[in-house]
């Protein structure tokens, strides 16, 4: 396969396919399953960014402080970013960034549904929102916006791992899908819980999601033109990994403390790490 056919493939697997995926989980899994995902996804992220993005980053480094520097800035303008409400990763459907609830005023005391359903083990489906409080599709907006930009970014970021090398291209894409399915299942509850119908929410969610093919085809004509940006782009994936699982999906593991539960997250992230693993010999050799 040629680099754009694995961009291509890789794009639509990481942007479409994980959105109907994700959406299909939400409407059929339990909440309590959710969790799993997200454990393994902070694996597969932390795996891709310090055994494959930013090995190959430095390496191909012509000055290693600027391009730590870049990460370093990545962080801080991701962080920048979500305090916007322009970059909204959350993966946990009781988070505060995720839940309208949690930005009603105080004297408001009833509690998103979605949780509720996470600690009884039912099945998600668009019943148990109807009753829900809808807040006129403002938070469903705030979502699809934010999905948006974020999938032009991940098609990016394939973009530039695979024309720095196909193995890196490929564990890229897997760590992208690994947190993408997690994050859409949420993105898809919010809609739901933000007013919309089952195949508005299904319609917009893939509609967002093309952004990540968008994003990879234009980086790889532009890239072509400039490969200088190939490093700092990676520099930049290896930010976003870091920001992601650091600072979204690892604060929401911590909410469960009891014993078997942290033995299943750490197994989990075990899992994730391996997998990347795996991929990157299996693609070398």
């Amino acid at each position: 396969m040629t680099t754009l056919q694995w961009i291509l493939l890789s794009t639509i697997i990481g942007g479409v396919l994980s959105a109907a995926v994700a959406s299909l989980f939400a409407i059929t899994a339990k909440a309590a399953q959710i969790p799993m995902l997200v454990s393994y996804a902070v694996g597969a992220l932390l795996g891709a960014a310090f055994i494959e993005v930013l090995p190959h980053a430095f390496h191909d480094s012509a000055h290693i402080e600027s391009t730590a520097a870049i990460i370093l800035a990545g962080i801080l303008g991701f962080f920048i970013l979500e305090k916007l409400v322009l970059w909204r990763h959350c993966h946990e459907q009781a988070c505060e960034a995720h839940d309208p609830h949690k930005s009603h005023t105080p004297h408001d005391s009833q509690e998103s549904d979605i949780p509720l359903l996470a600690q009884a083990g039912q099945p998600i489906s668009g019943h148990h929102h109807s009753h829900a409080r809808h807040d006129h599709g403002r938070s469903g907006l705030m979502i699809l916006i934010g999905d948006t930009f974020h999938n032009f970014v991940d098609g990016v970021l394939i973009a530039a791992a695979f024309m720095a090398d196909t193995q890196l291209g490929i564990v890229t894409a897997i760590a992208i899908v690994a947190h993408e399915i997690p994050q859409e299942v949420g993105d898809f509850l919010i809609l739901l819980h933000s007013g919309y119908s089952k195949r508005a929410a299904l319609f917009y969610n893939l509609l967002s999601s093309t952004a990540m093919i968008v994003g990879g085809l234009l980086a790889y004509y532009t890239l072509q033109t400039a490969q200088t940006l190939v490093t700092p782009l990676l520099a930049l994936a290896a930010a976003s990994m870091l920001y992601v699982a650091v600072a979204d999906l690892i604060p929401g593991l911590h909410k469960r403390t009891e014993l078997a539960a942290t033995a299943q997250q750490v197994l989990l992230i075990c899992l994730g790490v391996a997998t990347i693993w795996l991929v990157g010999h299996w693609a070398h050799g």
